[in-house]
């Protein structure tokens, strides 16, 4: 065959991570379904949903059919390309006005039936190997849709588990923001006290207020990041402007706590398991065939032709039945070539053209294994760095707890003015919500890093790509045979979601 085979490009590959000694990694392979390591039901919930009802992954669903569809359209160009049937029947009447008709023979025929049938099939041979290159490209090209739609689903995981620990973040930071509503308001109640029994001024108690107002205005300001939160969720569910209650009310409300250790394996692993460098692969497979169907153009193209049927007529003692008898009968059958001998220029610029993209998309294929440990790298760097910024918060709250005890007592005995205490305040709410960030980063770090590591596509391994309403809706409109399922088969489909009744009613979404 014409163009080059392919042959999988070489990217640079570290052999082991920066981080590879850190006793927070382990060298074992990645956990497919890395989103159970939360131990988080409502979350492996949303996963189940997300996966059954996603429109962005429906879609990519839909693609792959498309590509399998196209593949059959080229395997049909390596087999005769014209195939045709046609029969006719017709009156004519011959002219006399043409030098034919000189001799007295057409005027003689007068009015006539002519009928005749014919099959026709013309197949272009295929010595350069340009119609197997093109099953060969069509063929990449299909298994690069399935491998796309992977990765749609290795993003959609990834969005909904970080959107879900987001969503329980901010839920935190309004309970920490009502705890320290309740405590300063405490405060303000002290301040007047000592204000009207003359032991401190009026200005104590408009500090105090004004401490307390600050941090009641940060609830709605979290409260619309939360509502933002909950219209991303509904989005990646696949679900209108509706309450989610019944999927987030039977969680226990906390941050998604990240075990302490993370698989990663070996970056040689992603070569493997990214399904996006899968497809940056597939596509210049594609893209190599595609030189061979050019450079079949440079050579004749061989062709057999056969034409078989019959014709009669009801002129003199014939009649129009004879077009089925031997003695209507007509066939031809022989060899043609066709060379473009004068668009060799024209047709060595496409083969150029077509070699330029392969190298185009093998450079791309390089970039996306270097991007890859990128993301590996930053998700290892997130992980571990917010753990151990959530260990000195975690002694920083501590502190900050006992210092505004402490200072809370001084000033209710007068050995310590009211500014240490709102101090103390606003030092604790900033530790806390620091705390709240940097668990949630922990946990979002290690989302990014299982995506980096292309977990979680394994999901959809013997399932079909679409759901059974989109196969029946299809079948409706189309014969599809084989290429989709007969019936309804394990796979995408939307799950019984909890009543009301199921919902524990004393379990209730923050309020602001």
């Amino acid at each position: 065959m014409t163009g080059p085979d392919f042959v999988a490009p070489e990217a640079p590959v570290a052999d082991k991570w920066l981080e590879w000694r850190s006793k927070s990694l382990k060298p074992s392979e990645s956990p497919a379904d890395w989103w159970r390591v939360f131990r988080d039901p409502v979350l492996n919930r949303l996963i189940e949903t997300a996966y059954s009802q996603n429109l962005t992954l429906l879609s990519a669903g839909t693609k792959v059919l498309q590509a399998r569809a196209e593949l059959g359209v080229v395997i049909g160009e390596f087999y005769p390309q014209a195939q045709t049937a046609s029969a006719a029947v017709n009156y004519d009447r011959a002219s006399n006005a043409t030098p034919a008709s000189q001799g007295g023979n057409s005027a003689s025929l007068g009015n006539f039936w002519a009928d005749r049938w014919l099959v026709q099939s013309s197949w272009e041979i295929d010595l350069w190997g340009k119609f197997r290159r093109g099953i060969e490209s069509a063929d990449a090209a299909y298994l690069g849709s399935i491998a796309l739609y992977d990765d749609v689903l290795v993003t959609l995981l990834a969005d909904v588990a970080n959107t879900y620990i987001g969503i329980r973040t901010l839920e935190r930071q309004i309970v920490i923001a009502r705890e320290n509503v309740a405590r300063q308001r405490e405060s303000v109640r002290i301040a007047r006290a000592r204000f009207e029994g003359g032991a401190s001024t009026l200005l104590d108690v408009h500090q105090a207020q004004n401490v307390l107002a600050s941090t009641e205005a940060t609830i709605p300001r979290l409260g619309i990041q939360l509502q933002h939160g909950y219209n991303a969720l509904r989005v990646l569910l696949g679900m209108a402007p509706e309450p989610l209650g019944f999927l987030l009310a039977r969680g226990t409300g906390k941050i998604p706590l990240a075990p302490p250790r993370a698989a990663v394996g070996i970056p040689a692993d992603l070569l493997r398991r990214r399904p996006d460098i899968r497809v940056a692969e597939l596509r210049a497979a594609s893209q190599s065939a595609l030189i061979g169907v050019a450079q079949a153009e440079l050579y004749p193209a061989i062709s057999i032709t056969g034409v078989f049927g019959g014709q009669a007529s009801n002129v003199g003692s014939h009649n129009l039945a004879q077009m089925f008898h031997p003695v209507g009968r007509m066939f031809s059958i022989g060899p043609s070539f066709k060379w473009n001998l004068l668009n060799y220029g024209q047709i060595t610029n496409h083969v150029r053209l077509e070699d330029a993209t392969l190298q185009q998309y093998l450079i791309d294929y390089q970039n996306q294994v270097l991007k890859a440990q990128q993301e590996v790298e930053n998700g290892v760097a997130t992980f571990l760095l917010s753990s151990s910024e959530a260990a000195y918060l975690r002694k920083s709250v501590k502190e900050a707890e006992g210092a505004l005890e402490i200072a809370t007592l001084e000033y209710q005995q007068g050995t310590r003015d009211f500014t240490t205490v709102l101090t103390a305040e606003q030092n604790l709410l900033q530790a806390q919500n620091n705390l709240a960030v940097a668990t949630g980063n922990i946990s979002t770090g290690l989302v990014s890093l299982y995506r980096a590591l292309g977990g979680g596509w394994q999901l959809r391994e013997g399932k079909p790509f679409v759901n059974a309403a989109t196969v029946q809706e299809m079948r409706n409109r189309t014969n599809w045979g084989n290429l989709l399922p007969e019936a309804a088969q394990p796979g995408p489909e939307t799950p019984v979601l909890p009543s009301a009744q199921d919902v524990d009613s004393s379990i209730r979404l923050p309020e602001w």
